[in-house]
């Protein structure tokens, strides 16, 4: 994702650009751009990188609120941020408030609660119903997620937060968490996400895209294809953009997570970042998305772009058509 991104930015031709790279997974990078390779043992201050540059895209997941802490810091810096603010993606990615969100605008949304102890989530299970969903308050990228079936595969999924969480038990809370968990009613029907660019004000749909994820007791996110097929596809578009209205101020790139069910979308999430789906989105159109990522955090939205091929992507980064 990272490398497709600054593919793009240096086809733009018009910037100066310095990419950040985790020194265990380097990746080559086209002409001219300068790539900082990062390392724990020999670390780069971030001060530092952000006095060298007028603007910063910052790629980070908005688990444990790394996202928007890191782009809290650049707008301290008074270095322009290309995407959300940091206080629109903290209220962006906390799925605690989506059910009021939401269903104040009519957006369909899984029934939610937020969990403090394993003793609460056993009681919610019972009163939602099997298949229950728990997950992180803040994460992304299918980590931390769980379905249970029945109390046995829930009792499971909370020994395995449990463990994850007592490696920092600094932080752990007698018979609780130490992140917040939200458990959701387990929506079936086709997983699918909707790119969106936004302006702060409004929105306009880049592409919908088909989600293949793994589930078992856990779930994770094995990439998709775009774009897709589906009677709800104009209806998904639909809920996406209503969805990015429920945040005011969302600005660059945005994903919507949705399930296409019998009784039409569902959302499940707003992502207020680059997602993995844009591996596919740069390659079905024509147009430049960073491009067109960059002119929409200045307020300018394209018409819907139209899509002039069919591919499929991996979460590591394959594409092929489709």
């Amino acid at each position: 994702m990272r490398t497709a991104l600054v593919s793009d930015l240096a086809s733009i031709k018009r910037h100066q650009i310095v990419a950040t790279t985790d020194h265990r997974f380097r990746r080559a990078v086209p002409s001219g751009v300068e790539q900082v390779v990062i390392d724990s043992a020999k670390p780069v201050p971030f001060k530092l990188l952000l006095e060298r540059v007028d603007a910063v895209w910052v790629i980070a997941p908005e688990t444990n609120r790394c996202l928007d802490r890191l782009v809290a810091r650049v707008e301290k810096s008074g270095k322009q941020v290309l995407g959300s603010r940091a206080t629109v993606i903290a209220r962006a990615s906390d799925k605690g408030m989506y059910p009021h969100r939401l269903a104040r605008i009519g957006v369909r949304h899984p029934e939610t609660v937020l969990l403090t102890s394993m003793t609460e989530a056993r009681a919610t299970a019972r009163r939602l119903g099997y298949p229950v969903v728990v997950k992180p308050r803040r994460g992304a990228g299918g980590r931390g997620v769980y379905i249970a079936r029945d109390a046995r595969e829930l009792q499971r999924a909370l020994h395995e937060i449990q463990q994850v969480q007592s490696l920092n038990a600094a932080f752990l809370v007698s018979n609780g968490f130490a992140q917040e968990f939200v458990m959701q009613r387990y929506i079936t029907g086709t997983p699918a996400s909707v790119s969106l660019l936004a302006n702060g004000h409004e929105a306009v749909a880049l592409a919908v895209n088909a989600q293949r994820l793994k589930v078992s007791t856990d779930v994770s996110y094995r990439g998709g294809r775009t774009p897709l097929e589906h009677p709800l596809t104009m209806a998904a578009v639909d809920a996406a953009l209503r969805a990015c209205a429920a945040f005011p101020g969302l600005r660059g790139y945005v994903g919507v997570d949705l399930v296409l069910g019998d009784d039409g979308p569902v959302v499940i999430e707003v992502n207020p970042r680059v997602t993995t789906a844009y591996l596919g989105v740069r390659a079905v159109l024509d147009e430049n998305v960073a491009q067109l990522a960059i002119d929409a955090c200045r307020g300018d939205l394209p018409p819907q772009p139209i899509t002039r091929r069919r591919v499929r992507f991996t979460a590591s980064g394959l594409v092929a058509a489709a």
